[in-house]
């Protein structure tokens, strides 16, 4: 299994904070925001992992992180060129993947549960996708998901009117084959 690590996106509701860094650069607790998606994937023995960011911080993200070395794994660096989404940026992650189960976190979310279960869980039922949703009182804030019985039909991005109260926790397990369909 292989690890991504979605890092782009303007940060613009940290201005000015992000007009000089990238915001999965900021402090949360005592290291980097970039840091806990990073450990949760070593934390289950994933050896590579793909960083994808923004052209204007690149630099400073790989200065940060090396080599992976630090971390225990190898990264591999994919610049976004401009904002398009997170399936966008998935889509650089096609040859980085090489047909492996992909792990895919992003990079501004910060949550306590170690991946483990949700992995072993993932590869018994052998491919597909998984994605973790939480059950909010909130759900216009956030990307919620549209369920139909016991499957994701759908997802809107921050909804006037939400079609449930399970929001997308921006944890993500794809087969190989989600390079056909995005």
């Amino acid at each position: 299994m292989r690890g991504v690590v979605l890092a782009g996106g303007t940060g613009s509701r940290l201005l000015p904070l992000t007009k000089v860094t990238n915001k999965h650069l900021l402090p949360v607790g005592d290291k980097p925001m970039i840091f806990h998606p990073i450990e949760k994937l070593t934390g289950v023995g994933i050896e590579e992992i793909l960083i994808v960011t923004g052209v204007e911080h690149m630099g400073d993200v790989v200065s940060l992180l090396g080599s992976g070395r630090d971390f225990g794994c190898r990264f591999t660096y994919k610049v976004q060129d401009e904002a398009g989404g997170i399936a966008q940026a998935l889509g650089l992650a096609r040859g980085f993947a090489r047909q492996e189960p992909l792990v895919v976190l992003l990079g501004d979310n910060i949550f306590r549960d170690s991946l483990a279960s949700y992995a072993g869980r993932f590869m018994k039922q052998g491919g597909g996708a998984r994605l973790l949703l939480r059950q909010v009182d909130d759900p216009h804030r956030f990307g919620v998901a549209e369920i139909a019985g016991d499957r994701i039909v759908g997802i809107e991005e921050k909804p006037q009117q939400p079609k449930s109260h399970y929001a997308v926790t921006g944890i993500y397990f794809y087969d190989g084959g989600v390079f056909d369909i995005i």
